[in-house]
């Protein structure tokens, strides 16, 4: 909803829980070739009901607070999840 207040949802994966911190890498729709770490992701991954192509951005993670987070959208892919979980 426009105009309340609140930031909008960014998609990342969630790599490690460590108390009220979270470690995650981002998701993004736009492919950019001359980053390092980017996974291609298949199409449905962060729950866009036009399939749209994503992609995860595996060389810059981030620290978060747990309280940051609004809504759970799935699981990753496990062959995805096998390429990533080392990363925390």
């Amino acid at each position: 909803m426009a105009g309340d207040g609140r930031a909008k949802d960014r998609p990342c994966l969630v790599l490690a829980v460590r108390g009220q911190r979270v470690t995650v890498a981002k998701i993004t729709s736009k492919y950019r070739d001359e980053r390092y770490g980017v996974i291609p992701l298949p199409p449905g991954s962060v729950g866009d009901a036009r399939g749209r192509a994503s992609f995860l951005e595996t060389g810059e993670l981030r620290d978060v607070p747990v309280s940051d987070f609004r809504r759970r959208v799935g699981v990753m892919d496990p062959v995805v999840w096998d390429q990533v979980r080392h990363l925390a």
